[in-house]
């Protein structure tokens, strides 16, 4: 009788040991990287193509902004810009008026000129006419450095399109990158300020299991490591997934205080990350568990 008492003690240790060694390693949670979506103009939300669940990809069309200001003014700004142009045209014509002045004078010079080396004129008249020719030289020099100022307005003007009509293409919200919508925070109709955030969104193709490790465990692990990755099935069995670690926390910290008991949450252990590519079973928050033996 004590014979079969030790072996059934014998093997209940064995069964013992033999389920402990196949308990995972850590355990933690889902999670994906979230993006915030903001406005970064002002104006009425006229549409809003995306709804919370929706997968979309990259650079599709999630929000309009109302753009009819922005439009007048790049209308006001477009007339400014005519406006400066036709001034140019002016003092375009005003230097050619100048420059047909100077040849006349040149011609009446060149004939004075030689009237005097044949006495029939004086040193006074020729002395007028180059005075005059002077006169218009720095009428053309006054005229053209007003090309200057009007070049700079059309600068300013110019930066004031390129502003304006950033403004407006703003003003159309695009997704930064694929991925399901996860919440929205507005609606259409609703006015829309710089910074306002819009959407959520994250891309679920792949998830990030977090987990926490004590520090015996450390040297078992690497960044790059492929890990085997269980989620709940049903009460009875588990899912298995292939994963790797892309992060080890270089500092440790106190166990997060999702664990129940006080004394498992003043242990320090390690963050450990693992991305696990996603079939649609895995979803945010859910729970994991990893082996890496």
């Amino acid at each position: 009788m004590k014979h079969i008492i030790n072996t059934v003690i014998l093997a209940i240790v064995f069964f013992g040991c033999t389920n402990n060694s196949n308990q995972s390693d850590a355990f933690g949670n889902f999670e994906a990287e979230t993006i915030i979506v903001s406005s970064e103009s002002s104006g009425k939300i006229l549409q809003m193509n995306i709804e919370k669940g929706q997968k979309i990809g990259a650079g599709s069309v999630t929000a309009i902004i109302d753009t009819v200001q922005l439009d007048l003014k790049l209308k006001q700004i477009q007339a400014q810009k005519e406006a400066v142009a036709a001034r140019r045209k002016t003092i375009s014509s005003q230097v050619a008026v100048f420059e047909e002045q100077k040849k006349n004078l040149q011609i009446n010079e060149k004939r004075i000129s030689k009237m005097l080396t044949e006495g029939a004129a004086t040193q006074k008249q020729l002395d007028d006419i180059t005075g005059q020719i002077g006169v218009i030289d720095r009428q053309i020099e006054s005229t053209q450095t007003q090309y200057v100022s009007i070049n700079k307005e059309l600068e300013v003007l110019e930066s004031q399109k390129e502003i304006t009509e950033d403004l407006i293409k703003r003003c159309t919200i695009k997704s930064p990158s694929g991925g399901t919508i996860l919440e929205t925070y507005a609606e259409e109709g609703e006015l829309a300020t710089p910074g306002k955030p819009l959407l959520k969104m994250a891309g679920l193709d792949e998830l990030t299991l977090k987990v926490y490790v004590s520090g015996a465990q450390l040297p078992h692990i690497k960044i790059g490591q492929t890990v085997e990755v269980e989620v709940d099935k049903n009460e009875n069995e588990n899912q298995s997934f292939t994963g790797n670690i892309t992060w080890i926390s270089p500092e440790a910290e106190f166990t997060p205080k999702i664990i129940q008991t006080k004394e498992e949450r003043v242990k320090l252990v390690y963050a450990v990350k693992v991305a696990v590519k996603n079939d649609g079973t895995l979803k945010i928050g859910m729970p994991g568990e990893v082996s890496w033996k």
